[in-house]
């Protein structure tokens, strides 16, 4: 079992910045790959973002790249997403989640077994 608490989300103006964070408990965090999510009203959840275990390796979504930088301290427990020239439509709640099944890929809500419960982030123009 794992347990999610994301936390660090709130309302910035366009060119912004956020730092979203978090914190896992249970099994141990240096074992599995962790993922963020979004989903705007009336849209479905998608990929963001996903790191390792062991942080070696990271993923971005299109929409992300250059601006999002996802990151880990396993020491912590803890899985962070920096957000930066942050646009309007990235509002959306933001979930975290970990990937235990060692799917290989990051992309798909699928592959996650275990998520947050999301903090949202609204980007006024």
């Amino acid at each position: 079992q794992v347990q999610l608490v994301e936390s660090g989300g709130g309302l910035v103006q366009a060119g912004g910045s956020l730092r979203l964070s978090c914190a896992a408990s249970g099994r141990t965090f240096s074992s599995y790959a962790m993922g963020w999510f979004r989903q705007a009203p009336g849209k479905e959840r998608e990929f963001v973002a996903a790191i390792s275990w062991s942080g070696g390796n990271t993923y971005y979504a299109d929409s992300v790249k250059g601006r999002f930088t996802i990151s880990r301290d396993n020491a912590k427990n803890t899985v962070y997403l920096q957000m930066n020239s942050l646009k309007p439509e990235d509002t959306a709640v933001y979930y975290c989640a970990a990937n235990t099944m060692y799917s290989g890929s990051y992309y798909y809500t699928y592959e996650y077994d275990y998520w947050g419960q999301g903090t949202q982030v609204t980007v006024s123009s």
